[in-house]
């Protein structure tokens, strides 16, 4: 299982020891990129597409991210502004599921075509938003097979101080688990936490700036905002005898407060597990009781349906096949909240850890809902037609390979893009791409009010009026900082402006654009940051990149 796999390499992390001089040997490559995300994919194929050599050193085993751990339901929002190779992916998705083999466990005609704000097929553009997990990860392996890429699976970045080597701002070369050397002229930080970028020394912020930092509104903490459905509507007691605050807490409660309206904390959204969940008999797999399942842990949901709540399903977006793509919905769902706060600066021994925590909280929370008598019966009922997908993530229980990282650090670069341009309310300079999804953040906290009552915290979805461009300074650390790095996914942004950003087709936007100024960079032989933007956008649009309305 990956898990255990990672923990082998955790081992070696605390054991520096075993990194000698003799099991230490350099691969080169012009662009060296780290992480197996769909943005790194992206930005390899562009690198060979323009003629450069190129090495993607992954600390996973599957490529693609999110894009093939689960998030099939793709958050698009404005299609006609994604371009380049990201809008390929999709015609690519078309293609595949054209053949009538790619319907194994239901027919087309019987596929509902729902996607998010547009068709899941296409038929007009040829694309295809709506996807399984094994589908996308088959298209990323063709690309890299297709444009002879070298792929290095679980070669993990050595954190240490001795990780990384730089002479004169510029990273020379990086160090991974196993001993290995990785030399280049640019590098990409493609991962979605950022490692590569922190140990290169660039400036970088985790969690929620207040309002006043860059002149927002709707950045910071922002208790008693309820814009999704993700909130307690009715009144329901935090205490495990209800009413009374001598019997202490329940479960996934935190005992302070929110903090003031507006302002800063070190908070993150919360994480969760994107499900591909199947309801054919043949294509399902029981839901696991996870080892230390306790019910009482998910006695808080038991109260919000005694409530009345009756929203279980709603976030059972349909996926081809007779699948979905499950997401977080409600005040007590898939986001384990509170629960990842040190994730994104965490050792690799403690994310481990991290993540293992959310896979059993959410295994058990299908569990609960599947069997426990505490649920209403007819929920019950329907939710034992369900299971995971049988013949997705079968090297892993069919579990998806691939954590819900929505956020954790975010550069703070040459620019840093802000609520107003994530609205679409201001023209940023240099643009490399465009996003249009609403400024989408997920609770950051679950506490007590002071009436008495539990309630969430952090959820918001503020509509842009329009798509909205992306600086090119927003991939970019400041010049006396790295002056070979570029950074298509944790960008400089607000935390309220990446909620938005954080979409991966724009991941996918940015990482094409990031390997095209890479390697614009490597032929005029000057750094990213003073590459002309006009060569940079004369080659971006030539390859079908969308910059502005």
């Amino acid at each position: 299982m990956q898990l255990k796999r990672r923990a082998f390499l955790v081992s070696l992390c605390l054991s520096p020891a075993l990194l000698t001089h003799a099991q230490s040997s350099v691969r080169r490559a012009d662009v060296i990129i780290y992480g197996g995300t769909s943005a790194a994919v992206m930005a390899a194929v562009q690198v060979k597409k323009m003629g450069k050599t190129v090495l993607v050193v992954s600390p996973d085993k599957h490529l693609g991210g999110l894009s093939s751990g689960g998030l099939g339901f793709t958050d698009t929002g404005n299609k006609e502004v994604i371009g380049g190779l990201s809008r390929q992916f999709y015609q690519r998705l078309y293609q595949h599921y054209q053949q009538d083999s790619a319907w194994k466990w239901q027919k087309r005609e019987a596929y509902g075509n729902k996607g998010q704000g547009t068709p899941a097929i296409d038929g007009n553009a040829r694309t295809m938003w709506i996807f399984e997990p094994h589908a996308a990860e088959q298209i990323f392996e063709d690309l890299i097979r297709e444009h002879n890429i070298t792929v290095y699976r679980e070669e993990w970045l050595d954190r240490s101080t001795k990780g990384l080597t730089k002479k004169g701002g510029a990273i020379q070369s990086f160090r991974t688990l196993s001993g290995q050397i990785y030399q280049g002229k640019r590098f990409i930080d493609a991962t979605y936490e950022g490692d590569l970028m922190a140990a290169a020394g660039v400036k970088y912020h985790v969690g929620r700036e207040a309002n006043r930092v860059y002149g927002e509104t709707w950045n910071g903490v922002q208790p008693n905002v309820f814009q999704h459905g993700h909130y307690f509507k009715a009144k329901v007691s935090p205490y495990k005898v209800p009413g009374d605050p001598k019997s202490g807490l329940l479960p996934e409660i935190a005992a302070e407060g929110p903090g003031p309206k507006g302002e800063g904390d070190s908070k993150i959204q919360a994480y969760c597990f994107r499900m591909c969940m199947s309801n054919h008999p043949d294509n399902r797999v029981p839901f696991p009781k996870p080892e230390g399942y306790d019910p009482a842990r998910y006695e808080l949901l038991g109260r919000v349906f005694d409530s009345g709540w009756r929203e279980t399903f709603q976030k059972f977006d349909p996926i081809p096949n007779r699948k979905t793509d499950t997401n977080n919905h409600g005040p007590f769902s898939s986001d384990y909240i509170g629960k990842n706060y040190d994730y994104p600066e965490a050792t690799y021994e403690r994310r481990r850890k991290i993540i293992q925590d959310h896979q059993r909280y959410q295994q058990g929370l299908l569990y609960f809902m599947a069997n426990d008598p505490r649920v209403p019966e007819d929920v019950r009922k329907e939710m034992s037609q369900w299971g995971l997908a049988k013949d997705e993530f079968t090297d892993n229980n069919h579990w998806p390979h691939q954590i819900y990282v929505r956020e954790a650090r975010r550069m703070l670069g040459e620019y840093v893009m802000k609520e107003a341009d994530a609205l679409g309310e201001t023209t940023v300079p240099n643009p490399i791409g465009m996003g249009s999804y609403s400024l989408d953040a997920h609770n950051a906290q679950r506490y007590v009010t002071p009436e008495g009552y539990v309630q969430n915290e952090g959820d918001i979805g503020v509509h842009p009026k329009q798509p909205y461009s992306i600086a090119y300074g927003s991939i970019l650390p400041k010049e006396k900082e790295c002056s070979n790095l570029l950074v298509p996914v944790c960008v400089s942004s607000s935390h309220i402006a990446y909620g938005s950003i954080r979409m991966e087709p724009v991941f996918m936007i940015l990482g094409e654009s990031a390997a095209t100024a890479a390697v614009l960079s490597i032929d005029k032989n000057i750094s990213p940051q003073r590459l002309p933007y006009g060569e940079l956008k004369a080659v971006l649009l030539k390859n079908g990149q969308r910059l502005t309305l």
